[in-house]
């Protein structure tokens, strides 16, 4: 190459939490920098940091999304009680995504990354599920009461200007626990226009599943806004298209899915999606094997990991033992991240990079050069090598420079 590919504005880089944070730098030096001339503003997440800030450096880089419009970022730590005497922190803070999310408004689209000797667990699945995650509310911001013993546990609301509206929750005869959470009509409706939108956009069906016979006013609200939203704004588009929506129960929709032929957009409330998200990403060959985006209604886009921050890996890395540990999702929160700067500034050769750089991730998984989570799930073939977690970047990294020299 006779120079840098300049990236023209700013891509907000958000640094994360223990092997993926390793993985991270590798990533960057290996098959980032030696091509691409990018301006980074960093914030670091990493957990230390968040406590010596009161996570203020979280929100510090949620304010730059919405500064720059697109950012990346890197698997963070969630801390339990585990982990505040672990790194001797002041609290549990709460879920750094759910921060993220919850100050831009979005929906996270959540997609497998195919290769072709890896086949999915579920026969029947031809094409990519994408999951439509409700990025609000729900157990991710709620607020949780132990009860030690016998009393009364209400649900209390207060209008402004009006008497308390109070329900019952139960009435306790000895210890136990209670929970509450909430969501907003405007971001359940951001929620419903998003994945229209993307549907339209890809011209794949899209379901909607939750509970309503069980939540008859949470889940049946869910279920009452995408209905408007359909009627209201998308019923002549999807009919245009040739594509369908409905909505069904979430029990009915898992045994759909799992004799569907895939290809369809599954919307989810928010836990629900973290959990199903992880099902066919695990059943397409590892949690690592999945694209993650966040898409704000007010045109902001935050790219990452969908999975943890593989902790047990690397508890053995730092004890100086070989680890061999998948990047693909690390790689495609790269590269989607760069396709989007590359399509909001013009610059067709950053989204050309970008597609690059997947298609020799894929094709090094192709090869038969792999880590050792996909080597177990891998059609069979005599050339098929388990490599340590930084031979697979080199690999990808050869294989990367080679499609860049040829154009």
């Amino acid at each position: 190459m006779m120079g840098k590919i300049k990236v023209k504005s700013n891509i907000v880089e958000i640094g994360g939490d223990e092997m993926t944070r390793i993985i991270w730098k590798m990533v960057k030096e290996k098959l980032l920098l030696p091509h691409l001339n990018m301006n980074l503003a960093y914030y670091d997440l990493h957990i230390a940091r968040r406590d010596e800030t009161s996570d203020r450096i979280t929100t510090d880089a949620a304010e730059a999304i919405m500064r720059y419009g697109v950012g990346v970022k890197c698997a963070t730590i969630t801390p339990n009680e585990d982990r505040v005497r672990e790194y001797g922190l002041k609290k549990p803070w709460k879920s750094p995504n759910a921060t993220i999310r919850e100050m831009l408004d979005g929906t996270v689209f959540r997609k497998p990354i195919l290769v072709k000797n890896i086949r999915p667990s579920v026969s029947a699945w031809k094409k990519p599920i994408t999951i439509g995650r409700h990025a609000y509310g729900d157990v991710y911001a709620n607020t949780e009461m132990r009860i030690t013993g016998t009393g009364k546990a209400e649900i209390v609301f207060t209008p402004d200007g009006g008497e308390p509206i109070r329900q019952m929750i139960k009435e306790f005869t000895g210890p136990g626990i209670i929970q509450g959470i909430h969501n907003t009509d405007g971001s359940i409706e951001s929620f419903a226009r998003a994945c229209f939108a993307f549907a339209c956009d890809q011209k794949i069906d899209l379901w909607f599943s939750a509970k309503d016979t069980i939540s008859k006013t949470y889940d049946a609200r869910f279920r009452d806004i995408f209905a408007a939203e359909y009627e209201k704004n998308w019923r002549a588009k999807f009919e245009e298209a040739g594509i369908s929506y409905f909505f069904t129960l979430i029990d009915d929709a898992v045994a759909r899915i799992m004799k569907s032929e895939g290809g369809m957009l599954w919307a989810l409330k928010n836990y629900d999606g973290d959990v199903m998200s992880d099902m066919i990403a695990s059943a397409c060959g590892s949690l690592s094997m999945m694209t993650s985006v966040l898409v704000s209604p007010h045109g902001y886009f935050e790219y990452e990991a969908a999975h943890g921050t593989v902790q047990k890996h690397y508890y053995r890395h730092i004890k100086g033992e070989e680890t061999s540990t998948n990047s693909m999702a690390l790689i495609f929160a790269w590269s989607g991240c760069l396709k989007k700067r590359g399509e909001l500034d013009g610059t067709p050769d950053v989204v050309t990079f970008a597609d690059k750089l997947e298609e020799a991730a894929r094709q090094t998984v192709e090869m038969g050069i792999m880590t050792g989570d996909l080597i177990l799930v891998a059609d069979k073939n005599p050339n098929n090598k388990k490599v340590d977690t930084e031979a697979f970047i080199d690999a990808v990294a050869l294989r990367l420079q080679k499609k860049l020299k040829n154009g």
